[in-house]
């Protein structure tokens, strides 16, 4: 009998999607990504897009990143960094990211409706074509102390 797998993140849930709604963040948020990808693009849900031949899974975000970079400047958000991931310097010693996202958007409404803008979701399937696993942190900063 074989290990079961772990579970993959490659879409929010309707009730995550809920629980970041309700947390009313006021004022710009900063999205962090954790990207691991998989070693050939699988564009099996997204045909349409595919290219002629395989690819992986790090050219197919690039792909992605190239596509939505207009829909997010013209949202009013700005890619802030985009990192090369390895293991933890603290964390579990056998869990590797591959690259790491930092994503502003001016609010909570603006990023909603740049993840729901058409024009944007027609090239969301090198994302899914990319990746293996990933994780999407909200953040909000904090005010300092006075």
């Amino acid at each position: 009998m074989s290990a079961p797998t772990k579970p993959q993140y490659l879409e929010p849930t309707q009730n995550a999607g809920k629980l970041f709604v309700q947390r009313n963040l006021e004022g710009s948020i900063v999205m962090l990504n954790l990207l691991r990808f998989r070693q050939i693009a699988d564009y099996s849900a997204h045909p349409e897009i595919a290219p002629a031949l395989p690819i992986s899974g790090a050219e197919a975000f690039d792909q992605y990143i190239r596509h939505t970079l207009p829909f997010l400047h013209n949202s009013g958000g700005e890619l802030l960094l985009l990192g090369a991931g390895g293991p933890f310097l603290i964390g579990p010693e056998d869990e590797t990211w591959d690259m790491a996202m930092l994503v502003r958007q001016s609010s909570v409404a603006s990023f909603l409706a740049f993840a729901s803008h058409d024009a944007y979701l027609a090239g969301i399937g090198h994302r899914t074509a990319a990746l293996e696993d990933s994780r999407l942190l909200p953040l909000n900063e904090l005010k300092s102390p006075a």
